[in-house]
């Protein structure tokens, strides 16, 4: 323990040491330069005054050449300590009169032209000295000079004095901080300690024991210390996460998969049924020329929460939208899918064109969308707009109770277009285990007030059991949000909310995608490179880059374009060798905000192309049309690089699925620091796409990236994404709403024990 005290004292001490130490060594030297100037200045001043007293008595004596008396005159003169010698010194340059104690070396001293302040000073082997002349005169003519030589031994002993004192000083300066600081130190670290302690046992302990021993202790534990409070939240909010943790850590290091989820479905929560409900449906019928097709929308959403109803089957309930959706369901609007091989059921709702343009373009994307992102678009919220959307979440609503088999399903309520529909369920069926989960960013407290009818989503969300949301930031914001705008009680460190005596667990849950399967008939990524080549008119060895999005003006499908013009304009080698490809899906192509993103892209896609490309080559390819997972799988696989430059964005799938189809391990990531993603995946090039020379530089760097440094990249990318996959996104909102559903049990049999008893003392 002294050892320790003894090691912990030397952090403070030796730093110390070496600053002071470093101020001597600085300070000296130079404290040594100043007193030399003012000595020298003295000096000067008190020859000028003694040359000026001798000097009328040589006027008189040199004209009659009385060298006794001249002599005398000297030596009377030298009797002061610090003047050494005197000499005389005619205009030819000779020296005529002198002190038997002036240096031979001098001569007739004449002051040098140049070396400022100390042109005067001269070293003798007696030591330093200071040399001054002044002219004699006498009746207007100069008669000679008068040289004064000056001992300057009493600078350098009090110099060494005052060096000492200096040294003293600041060691004893030292002594007195070091002794104070490591007092201090070890006082403040035995009350963290404390602090700490009394932390870990209050969080740690179970609560009955410290119960136990709090009617036992006399004195109640002493409060933290004041500088403690900044770390006690952040300290029991890690705690808490312990707990969570623990309370659920069974196989969470093993890979989790469909079976997995499965198996805790029916373990931990009965076998409950699981009922999902999000605006865009996951498979959309369409009637064409060929009949009636099948297609995936592009959506991150559809991407992650479809591979978890294959492994828990259940009913989604998602907006009927195709033009042959209606020709597809039964009488109950059921439709089993996915259509190769159905997993799980499909519920579509209808909707007018009213509604759907009220509730879905109006509120939901001409306000919420701008809201929750950092676009600088301005949201716009009509109350025409409002009825709508209020209208659709109770149908939806009863869709969700009419599809209940039980009192406690398992609800799955996915994104900002059902704000309302938690508290519309759990009015119905307050016995429901509602999961709602945020898929965009959510603003901050002061931005989240220009909705109109903040309080309703508010109050809408917190009829959830667990609200979720990608990163902790925007954890962080709601919790401030609901601070600012509701009357409830937070616990910062637990992540809940209490409000209408309900509470609401708030969460961050990074989503991720399915990791893909190996298919035997799936082509390698050479044969990808050639065929992907072949389709686009390319030559083998071209250079590809892609981005896949929908057309949306949060993307930075602009701020892209202008990336790949300037890396063109800097490297002009690239130019006629590289191409980069855009599949960018149509949305919501009715509202005007939409409609002039699209021309300004197709307009700012013509400019780059007329300007660098020619007959045969096209640096911008623009593909504005759906694609399937199949075919974006190729497009991905014959990629030399792939950017994700969203101006903000929850999480951005579309980075990971490039990563999980990259099999070979090579391939080069640009990713937006404004995605969820780019917490995540470290090892990808992040940028900020706003800075376009940087978006350049990381595209060049990604396309002449060494193969065994893309190789190391995408290896840590792709452990990370296969470890941390959909199915323990899901698997960790679950667990959580397991220790929710039983902690509720338990509080049930509590109150009823409780009524029981009162009821027997009654």
């Amino acid at each position: 323990m002294i050892v320790r005290s003894l090691r912990m004292s030397l952090r403070f001490i030796l730093p110390l040491a070496l600053v002071l130490g470093l101020f001597a060594y600085i300070v000296v030297p130079l404290l040594d330069n100043v007193t030399l100037r003012w000595y020298v200045r003295d000096l000067d001043s008190r020859a000028e005054l003694l040359a000026g007293t001798l000097r009328p008595s040589l006027a008189e004596y040199l004209p009659e050449k009385d060298a006794a008396r001249i002599g005398e005159l000297f030596q009377g003169a030298t009797r002061d300590e610090r003047l050494i010698a005197l000499g005389f010194c005619d205009n030819a340059g000779q020296l005529l009169y002198k002190t038997s104690e002036y240096p031979a070396s001098i001569g007739c001293w004449s002051t040098p032209t140049s070396g400022g302040l100390y042109k005067s000073l001269a070293q003798l082997p007696q030591g330093r000295v200071h040399i001054s002349e002044t002219a004699v005169m006498h009746d207007a003519a100069q008669l000679g000079r008068l040289v004064l030589v000056q001992d300057m031994s009493f600078v350098e002993r009090r110099n060494a004095d005052t060096k000492y004192f200096i040294f003293a000083f600041l060691a004893i300066l030292a002594v007195l901080i070091s002794l104070m600081t490591v007092f201090v130190a070890h006082l403040s670290w035995r009350g963290w300690l404390v602090a700490v302690k009394e932390i870990l046992r209050g969080e740690l302990l179970p609560r009955t024991a410290l119960g136990a021993q709090a009617a036992d202790a006399p004195v109640a534990a002493p409060a933290p210390p004041p500088e403690m409070q900044p770390l006690i939240g952040d300290l029991r909010e890690l705690l808490q996460e312990y707990h969570l943790e623990r309370q659920g850590d069974s196989g969470w290091t093993s890979e989790w998969t469909p079976e997995k989820l499965r198996g805790l479905l029916e373990a931990d929560l009965a076998g409950d049924q699981v009922l999902v409900v999000s605006n865009r449906e996951p498979y959309i019928h369409t009637n064409t020329e060929a009949g009636i097709t099948v297609q995936r929308p592009a959506s991150g959403l559809v991407t992650a929460v479809e591979a978890v109803m294959r492994a828990c089957s259940g009913t989604w309930i998602a907006h009927g939208a195709g033009s042959a959706d209606r020709e597809t369901v039964d009488k109950l609007d059921h439709v089993a899918v996915p259509p190769d091989n159905p997993s799980y059921t499909l519920r579509r709702v209808w909707l007018t064109e009213e509604e759907e343009q009220g509730y879905y373009y109006g509120f939901s994307n001409e306000g919420m969308w701008p809201l929750c992102h950092i676009a600088h678009v301005r949201p716009v919220f009509r109350s025409s707009d409002w009825d709508q959307y209020v209208k659709v979440n109770r149908r939806f609503a009863d869709a969700v109770i009419a599809e209940a088999k039980t009192d406690n399903p398992v609800v799955l309520v996915q994104d900002y277009h059902f704000a309302l529909l938690p508290r519309m369920v759990r009015e119905a069926l307050p016995k429901a285990t509602i999961i709602t989960f945020w898929h965009i960013p959510w603003p901050n407290s002061e931005s989240f007030g220009i909705c109109p009818w903040r309080e309703e989503i508010l109050d809408g969300l917190l009829g959830s059991t667990i609200l979720g949301f990608h990163t902790p930031f925007h954890r962080k914001n709601f919790l401030e949000t609901v601070d600012r705008y509701l009357e409830t009680r937070i616990e910062p460190e637990a992540s809940t909310i209490s409000y209408g005596g309900e509470m609401t667990q708030v969460e961050d849950y990074p989503i991720s995608i399915a990791w893909p399967e190996e298919k035997p008939d799936q082509p390698d990524v050479a044969t990808c490179r050639a065929q992907i080549r072949a389709e686009l008119g390319m030559a083998p060895d071209h250079l590809l880059g892609i981005g896949v999005d929908r057309l949306d003006y949060t993307k930075g499908i602009v701020e892209r374009f202008q990336a790949v013009e300037r890396m063109l304009e800097q490297q002009p080698g690239m130019v006629g060798h590289f191409t980069f490809l855009q599949i960018a899906a149509p949305s919501r192509a009715s509202l005007d905000e939409y409609q002039s993103f699209d021309a300004r892209v197709r307009k700012m896609v013509e400019r780059i192309n007329l300007r660098f490309g020619n007959g045969t080559y096209v640096p911008i390819l623009l593909k504005a049309e759906h694609h399937g997972q199949d075919d974006l799988q190729r497009y991905f696989r014959a990629s030399e690089v792939c950017m994700v430059t969203s101006l903000h964005d929850g999480m951005n799938l579309v980075a990971k699925e490039f990563i999980a189809s990259r099999d070979d391990e090579m391939g080069v990531l640009v990713l937006s620091q404004f995605t969820g993603a780019a917490r995540e995946l470290h090892e990808a090039l992040i940028i900020n796409p706003y800075h376009i020379e940087q978006g350049a530089d990381a595209l060049y760097r990604g396309l002449v990236m060494p193969p065994v440094e893309q190789r190391e990249r995408m290896k840590s990318m792709r452990a990370r994404v296969k470890h941390f996959n959909v199915y323990r996104w899901a698997g960790r909102m679950l667990l959580d709403a397991a220790r929710l559903r039983q902690r509720d049990k338990v509080m049930t049999k509590i109150d009823a024990h409780s009524r029981i008893k009162r009821r027997k003392g009654i």
